[in-house]
């Protein structure tokens, strides 16, 4: 699970590493993206009722806390610990991938340090677009791409930027996008704008790792935060990624992954 309104496509990278290791996984477009369905009507894109259809989803497969891990990036990181607050009695174990617990704290981030790290001319003017509600104008893209994209998204120049992530992105949902996490790029300010669930954190017991990444657009410190707060963390720490870090730092976070997966799948048959 992704961005709002992204497909699987990018976690294609997955097949190169989890197989070999005999771990099975299963990619998930969500309602409105990708290979699902688009019913083109915003009342579906909302957090509660995508914790559900993953409930519906696990159901159907006939996935258990023998056999379940949840994996979500990004959003869907939001998603997956969302989902883990309600039903973690049906996970083996949970993966927190790049994203803080606080949409409040992601836009603190953003501002604070993201900002300041850009060419202050650059920025002044990513402003002047969002403030004018200007998306649609190219110039937008345009800056973002080489002075915020390619430092904290995936570190590669945008001609080299693989191709299942190419893929994916031209097939973003910009009405569920939008609706859930706003036009702008800085934080969010669509329906996810005050979500934070910092406090509840405790209340997970499930074997839970959070992966943060140096250049990432989440706070790598937070991300570790995330495993001291949860009952049973650990945290995964890609040195030289950003926010797609199963990319950008790619040895660091297979391997840091099926560890997980195997540590905890070891202490499950002890």
């Amino acid at each position: 699970m992704e961005r709002p309104g992204a497909t699987h496509e990018y976690f294609e990278c997955m097949e190169s590493f989890l197989p070999q290791e005999g771990i099975e996984f299963i990619y998930y477009d969500q309602l409105g993206t990708g290979n699902s369905d688009n019913p083109n009507d915003p009342v579906f894109w909302d957090l509660d009722r995508y914790v559900e259809e993953v409930e519906q989803v696990r159901i159907a497969l006939r996935l258990d806390k023998s056999n379940f891990y949840l994996l979500g990036h990004s959003w869907g990181g939001i998603l997956a610990s969302q989902y883990a607050l309600k039903y973690q009695q049906n996970l083996k174990g949970l993966i927190i991938s790049n994203m803080m617990m606080s949409a409040i704290d992601y836009d603190k981030y953003a501002d604070t340090v993201l900002a300041k790290q850009m060419d202050p001319k650059v920025l002044a003017r990513i402003r002047e677009i969002e403030k004018n509600k200007d998306f649609e104008n190219p110039e937008y893209m345009q800056l973002l791409l080489p002075n915020f994209y390619t430092k904290h998204i995936l570190r590669l120049d945008a001609d080299k930027w693989p191709e299942p992530v190419n893929r994916s992105f031209s097939k973003i949902n910009q009405s569920l996008y939008v609706t859930m996490q706003g036009p702008i790029e800085f934080g969010l300010s669509g329906k996810l704008e005050k979500w934070d669930i910092k406090k509840e954190l405790p209340k997970l017991i499930v074997p839970t790792l959070s992966i943060g990444a140096e250049y990432d657009t989440m706070d790598p410190n937070h991300m570790k935060w995330i495993a001291s707060q949860v009952k049973n963390g650990t945290y995964l720490y890609c040195p030289n990624g950003s926010h797609m870090s199963m990319y950008d730092d790619q040895d660091i976070y297979m391997k840091g992954l099926i560890k997980f997966i195997k540590d905890t799948d070891n202490k499950t048959i002890k």
